[in-house]
């Protein structure tokens, strides 16, 4: 981990929650840590959630991001936000994970199916929250500084750009420029245009951030070896 990255506490103001977040940018090395894929006798129960990356695909995306919780031994639940209300398979799972793709699909998704706003009351009854790059930017208050990232268009229809709210923080995934599609020079340009108006957290992709009852900090979240 680069050493300006400070790995302690984030300095912002959470808002007030239960459940906890664990918000990933790639490398998903500090969940199992943070959401043990096993509790007493049973396996967590973690509903899936791909609506950022469906437009990608006729069907639904069950591409590496499901198949790592798989191999780290969730049992892992599709919930499918196109189907109609999600409120019974939400109500079913331990945890919810919402995953990469296009931020301003994912919300869209989210909003048309009314599940921001089921998600949001779960997490904070206790539900624990995982999303990783589009799952993690859509947790905070507000999507739009992922405009330079994704595809805006993907949003059209949408009344405003307000994230679930989860966290004051909005996270500025792949920071350290290392995915072709996000250089630094664009994420760069990102925390210029909109740290003014946004706390901003550029998470890098062996980092996460881990938001519970001890507070907010970025740990180390490098992928684990096989």
């Amino acid at each position: 981990m680069p050493d300006d990255v400070d790995q302690t506490d984030v300095d912002h103001t959470d808002a007030d929650h239960q459940g906890t977040l664990i918000l990933l940018s790639l490398g998903a090395g500090a969940l199992t840590e943070h959401l043990p894929p096993v509790q007493g006798e049973r396996y967590i129960k973690i509903g899936y959630i791909d609506e950022g990356q469906r437009h990608l695909l006729d069907e639904p995306f069950t591409g590496p991001e499901r198949e790592r919780l798989v191999r780290f031994g969730y049992h892992v639940v599709n919930i499918d936000l196109r189907k109609g209300s999600v409120e019974d398979d939400l109500a079913a799972v331990d945890a919810v994970y919402l995953s990469g793709g296009d931020t301003f699909a994912l919300m869209t998704g989210l909003r048309r199916s009314g599940a921001d706003a089921m998600i949001a009351e779960r997490v904070r009854a206790g539900m624990p929250y995982v999303g990783l790059s589009a799952g993690a930017v859509v947790a905070g208050p507000d999507i739009e500084p992922a405009a330079l990232m994704d595809d805006p268009g993907m949003g059209l229809d949408l009344a405003d750009f307000r994230g679930l709210g989860l966290t004051d923080t909005v996270v500025i995934p792949h920071a350290d420029g290392q995915l072709p599609p996000y250089p630094s020079e664009l994420i760069d340009r990102t925390l210029n245009e909109y740290g003014d108006r946004f706390t901003l957290l550029p998470l890098y992709d062996d980092q996460a951030l881990i938001v519970d009852a001890a507070g907010s900090r970025v740990v180390d979240s490098a992928e684990p070896v096989s």
